[in-house]
Formats: structure tokens, C-alpha cells, sequence
């Protein structure tokens, strides 16, 4: 259960910091480069004097036109999405104990389950902002980059796997919060964060990522080319199940251990 009141309270946090601008901006990169590599592509002798992002656009095969450039959005999402989406999972469960006031929120006379739900749900409601907001973003830049009318066909898919890729990563995020309750701040899920993208890429890598949840977010996207047809049942699964027992690690670890800090 959740009370109207803790996820207010939760919000009114989140208006006064500066770190909400920040992912938005530090996410927005994603269609601003490929809205680079739109211009590049477009322009064959600037594609050239530009050796690395050439190299770069020529091996993931970009053109052009919608397709490619929603490719890269989704991409984006289910790979650095990771990244972002775990920055803000360490922030809303790790300020509490990094500001010193975990104690006085534990002795508000509301559930301690009631005020993790609030922090969670603004996690989805983050995270899905800011995927929004870059697929407007590249809305924009596309139009103003006047790419070839799209088939009507490719633009529902991309937003059935877009949003589909979005929801991936938020689940691959919520054991963050467990991490975060249990390290008493921002170092240990940040920590974390960063090891799973290492073991992500690593595993990935040697066609076993199918089976890795952080992962699982990323081939799905595209990102790991012929890796996506790897996936099944048992991949989303485990995603699945892991982010059920980070909740529920969470919710334990917040209302049965002892609070020290």
C-alpha cells in the first residue's frame, strides 16, 4: 500500500534539488549524438574529416532516415538507460541517509513500507519521464533534421520496443534500492550500478547475457545485434523474479533491520 501523503512528501524533496535537471540532460545526450550521426551521414565529406564517429556510424550500419535514428533512442534506453535509471534509484533511496535524516522519516507515524512504496513509484514515474522526454527530444531533432517520412508500420514497433526496453531497464534498477538502504548512502548502489554494466557488456559479450538481467534490457534494444533472437521466456523471467526479490530485499531490510544511521 502507499499513501497519498508519503509520495506528496516525496515530490516536494524531488522540487527542491538540482538532480532531476541533471538526468534529464545527462540522458538528453542519447538523441543529440544521433542527431550528430543524422548530419554526418547526410553530409559525405564532413562523414569522412569525422574518422571516429564515421567508423562508429558505418559498424552499427546508420542511415539517414526514422529508423536508425529510433534505433539509437531505444538503444540508448536499454543501455544507458541502465546507467541513469540506477543513478536515480541511489539518489531517492540513498539522500535519506546521506543527508542524516533516514531516522526522523523512520519516526514519522506512517509506515515504513507505505514510504518505500512512495519512493518506488517515483522511480517509475522518473524513469518513465525521462525516457518520454528523450523520444520528444528526438521527435524535434528528427523533424528539424527533415528525415524521410517514416512507415507507419516501423513507427508502432519502435514504440511497442521502446517502451518495452524502457520498462526492462526500470525493473533491472529496482534492486538498487536494497543496496542503497543496506550501504547507508549513495557509494553501494553506485558500486553495484557500475559492476553490472561491467558484467553486462562481459556477458553479453560471450552469448550468455540472455540469462544476465542487466543484460537483458540492452539485447533487447538492439544493442548486441543477433544476441536479441537469444532471448525467451526464461530471460524475462529471471528479470522478473530478480526485481521482485530487490523489492522485496528492500522492504525487509527498511522495516525489520535495525537503523543505525
Amino acid at each position: 500500500m502507499i499513501q497519498l501523503s508519503t509520495l506528496q512528501a516525496e515530490f516536494i524533496k524531488l522540487k527542491y534539488s538540482t538532480i532531476l535537471g541533471v538526468t534529464f540532460l545527462a540522458f538528453g545526450l542519447a538523441p543529440l549524438m544521433g542527431g550528430v550521426f543524422v548530419l554526418l551521414v547526410q553530409d559525405a565529406e564532413a562523414l569522412e574529416k569525422a574518422s571516429g564517429l564515421a567508423a562508429k556510424a558505418r559498424l552499427i550500419h546508420f542511415e539517414a532516415n526514422w529508423k536508425s535514428y529510433l534505433d539509437i533512442l531505444n538503444q540508448a534506453v536499454g543501455v544507458g538507460g541502465v546507467l541513469v535509471f540506477g543513478f536515480v534509484a541511489s539518489w531517492l533511496f540513498g539522500r535519506e541517509y546521506s543527508d542524516g535524516t533516514a531516522k526522523d522519516l523512520l519516526a514519522l507515524p506512517t509506515s515504513r513500507t507505505s514510504i518505500l512504496n512512495a519512493k518506488f513509484s517515483l522511480y517509475i514515474l522518473w524513469c518513465l519521464a525521462l525516457a518520454v522526454s528523450n523520444l520528444l527530444l528526438g521527435l524535434v531533432i528528427g523533424l528539424l533534421l527533415q528525415l524521410p517520412e517514416p512507415v507507419s508500420g516501423d513507427v508502432s514497433q519502435f514504440l511497442l520496443d521502446y517502451f518495452t526496453t524502457t520498462g526492462l531497464t526500470i525493473l533491472v534498477g529496482v534492486p538498487i534500492a536494497f543496496f542503497a538502504i543496506w550501504g547507508k548512502g549513495y557509494l553501494a548502489p553506485l558500486g553495484f550500478v557500475a559492476l553490472t554494466l561491467v558484467f553486462a557488456q562481459v556477458i553479453a559479450a560471450t552469448g550468455y547475457g540472455s540469462y544476465f538481467p542487466w543484460s537483458i534490457p540492452g539485447l533487447y534494444s538492439g544493442a548486441g545485434g543477433e544476441y536479441k533472437d537469444l532471448l525467451d521466456v526464461y530471460s524475462y523471467s529471471i528479470l522478473v523474479v530478480v526485481a521482485l526479490l530487490g523489492y522485496l530485499s528492500a522492504v525487509l531490510y527498511w522495516t525489520k533491520a535495525d537503523q543505525t544511521k
